[in-house]
């Protein structure tokens, strides 16, 4: 079953959506109790994993439906937990979707969380035409982000005792 997202309403500032289910087949392998969210031409899957939030979208992300991929990506940034948004199945993303790493930049700010972005070849060309290439936090992949949050995670603990003694 294919799942689509349809926003239908801004209420109280935030975006609301619908699932529509339909019986023509995903091109994303089915993940019990992880269902892909078509939006527009792009399918979005979230995973809670243990050291960061992961984001990935496949597909084509344009303006018809980069509002509906942001509104996905803003729900899955929790607090004090990392976000990855990993764009490495994106086949064609416009240079006026940069849009949508702005508004997971502004959440993963809001939310105090680092973010790292995987971006495919198109993303990383949007990104090079609009001369943002270093404007957000990369990794080359999903395991390489996970690896630099426990990294980050592990030297924050390594510190704690220290802290702790000198407010003490």
């Amino acid at each position: 079953k294919r799942h689509s997202c349809r926003a239908f309403g801004n209420i109280e500032g935030r975006h609301h959506m619908a699932m529509v289910t339909s019986d023509s087949a995903s091109t994303a392998a089915f993940r019990y109790g992880n269902p892909a969210v078509a939006c527009g031409d792009a399918e979005v899957r979230a995973q809670c994993r243990q050291l960061a939030t992961v984001l990935t979208v496949t597909g084509v992300i344009d303006e018809t439906d980069v509002d509906l991929v942001a509104a996905q990506a803003r729900r899955c940034v929790l607090p004090e937990k990392p976000f990855i948004l990993d764009l490495s199945g994106v086949t064609s993303f416009a240079v006026s979707c940069v849009e949508l790493l702005d508004k997971v930049n502004d959440s993963c700010i809001a939310a105090g969380n680092e973010w790292s972005l995987i971006a495919s070849q198109p993303v990383s060309t949007a990104l090079l035409a609009c001369g943002a290439e270093s404007a957000f936090p990369t990794a080359t992949s999903v395991s390489e982000a996970l690896h630099h949050f426990s990294d980050s995670m592990y030297e924050r603990r390594r510190l704690l005792p220290f802290l702790t003694k000198k407010s003490a």
